[in-house]
C-alpha cells in the first residue's frame, strides 16, 4: 500500500480533484432538483467541508455535501413557507445536529441507538426514497429518449464497471444523458451565455418560521443514523477510530454547524457523504488533507459562473432519468438498512413500526394543530420514534 505521508503534493491535488467528482453528480443533483443555484451548493459544501475539518481537528477524512434525504421536504417546505421560511428548518436542523452532538458527549451514542434503532430508521430512509418516485417519473417523461439514455448509462456503470468509476453512476449518466441531449439538439444555452465567466453564488436570507422549522426538524433523523454509519465506516477503512477520537460528538458538530451555515448562505444541508468514503477505501488514501484539497477545489467551481450556467442546462428529463434509480436506490439502503439490523419482523411490534411508518410518509398524512403542521417524512419519522418508546418489546 502507498504510503500517503509520502505522496507529492501535486498528486494530492489531483487526488482530492478527483475525490470532489465523486460527490460532485449528487451535490449538484440536490440544488437542481429544489430549484436553487448549483454553484450554491459547491460554495457551501466546500466551505461546510473545511468546518467540519476544523471541528475534528483535520483527523477524520470526509468531505460534506447535498443530502438526499432532504430533496422531498425541502420541496414541500419550500411550497408551504416559501424558500426563506424553509431556509430556517434547515438551520434547525443544524442546530438538532449540534443538539444530538452534545447528548453523545453527555450520554454516549447508546441513547441515540435507543431511540432511533435500525427498525425505525430503515422504514424512513425507504418513505424518503417512495415518496420521491412521482417527482422522478414527472421529469423523466418531459423526454422520455433521454431519461432512459441516462438511466440505462447509471445502471451499467454500476453493475458493470470497477474502481472510481463505479463510485460516480451519477455523474456518468448525467454526462453521457446531456451529450446525447446536444447532438438532439435538445439543450437550451441561455443560461450559459447569461453567465459570467467569474462570479459570486447568489445568496437567499433566511426567514424566520417556526411552522418550517416543526415541519424539517423531524428530517434530521434519518441522516442522523446515516452519519454514525458513515464514521464508523471510515473509521474500520482507515484502521482509526473516529468515534473515540475526534469523538462522535464533534464529528456530528461538524456536520450541524455546516448544515447551519448552509441555511444561512441560502443552501442546502451538508452531510457526511458515503460516496467519498467508498473512494477512500479504493484509493488507500486516507490523508485528511486530500480532503480538505476538494473542498478547496469545489470552492473554486462556485465561482466560475459558467459552470453554474451549464449546470442549469441540463435537461429535465435527463436528471429524471437518473432520480429513476436513485429515489429508488434510497428506498433500496432503507431495506438493506432494516435487513442489516436483524429485526425480528416475526414480532407484531416491529410489524407494526414498519407498517405504520410506511403508509404515514408514503401516504401522504397531514397533522393540523391550529397553526402547526407536520406531514411526510417528518410525521412518518416521529410516529415511528414515538411507537418505537411505547410499544412494549416482550422477550
Amino acid at each position: 500500500m502507498e504510503q500517503v505521508q509520502n505522496v507529492s503534493f501535486p498528486k494530492k491535488t489531483i487526488i482530492g480533484i478527483q475525490f470532489l467528482f465523486v460527490a460532485f453528480g449528487a451535490t449538484v443533483l440536490v440544488p437542481l432538483l429544489v430549484g436553487i443555484e448549483p454553484s450554491l451548493a459547491l460554495l457551501s459544501a466546500g466551505v461546510g467541508t473545511l468546518i467540519f475539518h476544523l471541528v475534528t481537528k483535520g483527523k477524520v477524512p470526509v468531505f460534506l455535501g447535498s443530502s438526499f434525504a432532504f430533496i422531498a421536504p425541502i420541496i414541500a417546505a419550500t411550497k408551504q413557507f416559501g424558500y426563506a421560511g424553509m431556509l430556517s428548518g434547515i438551520i434547525a436542523v443544524g442546530g438538532v445536529y449540534v443538539l444530538v452532538s452534545a447528548l453523545v458527549k453527555w450520554r454516549g451514542k447508546k441513547l441515540i441507538e435507543k431511540i432511533f434503532p435500525k427498525v425505525v430508521v430503515g422504514p424512513v430512509i425507504m418513505v424518503i426514497g417512495l415518496s420521491l418516485a412521482p417527482t422522478a417519473v414527472d421529469m423523466a417523461k418531459t423526454d422520455w429518449l433521454l431519461a432512459i439514455i441516462s438511466l440505462i448509462t447509471a445502471i451499467v456503470v454500476v453493475i458493470f464497471t470497477r474502481g472510481l468509476i463505479k463510485l460516480i453512476p451519477i455523474f456518468i449518466g448525467i454526462i453521457v444523458g446531456y451529450f446525447v441531449a446536444l447532438l438532439l439538439g435538445r439543450v437550451d444555452f441561455s443560461s450559459v451565455g447569461e453567465a459570467s465567466w467569474l462570479s459570486l453564488p447568489a445568496f437567499t436570507m433566511p426567514q424566520w418560521s417556526w411552522k418550517a422549522v416543526v415541519y424539517m426538524i423531524p428530517v434530521a433523523i434519518a441522516p442522523l443514523i446515516e452519519h454514525v454509519g458513515d464514521i464508523y465506516a471510515i473509521s474500520a477503512v482507515t484502521g482509526k477510530d473516529f468515534v473515540k477520537s475526534p469523538g462522535l460528538h464533534r464529528t456530528m458538530l461538524g456536520d450541524g454547524l455546516a448544515t447551519a451555515l448552509a441555511g444561512f448562505m441560502g443552501s442546502v444541508p451538508n452531510t457526511t457523504y458515503s460516496e467519498v468514503t467508498g473512494a477512500v477505501t479504493l484509493t488507500k488514501m486516507y490523508n485528511p488533507a486530500i480532503l480538505r484539497i476538494s473542498a478547496v477545489t469545489a470552492i473554486l467551481f462556485a465561482l466560475v459562473g459558467k459552470i453554474g450556467g451549464v449546470l442549469k442546462s441540463i435537461p429535465q428529463a435527463v436528471l429524471g432519468g437518473i432520480m429513476l434509480l436513485l429515489f429508488g436506490m434510497i428506498a433500496s439502503v432503507g431495506i438493506k438498512t432494516l435487513v442489516g439490523s436483524k429485526a425480528d419482523m416475526n414480532k407484531t411490534r416491529n410489524m407494526v413500526i414498519v407498517s405504520v411508518i410506511l403508509t404515514v410518509g408514503i401516504g401522504g398524512a397531514v397533522i393540523d394543530i391550529g397553526s402547526f403542521s407536520l406531514a411526510g417524512i417528518g410525521l412518518a419519522s416521529v410516529v415511528g420514534v414515538l411507537l418505537n418508546l411505547v410499544l412494549p418489546d416482550k422477550k
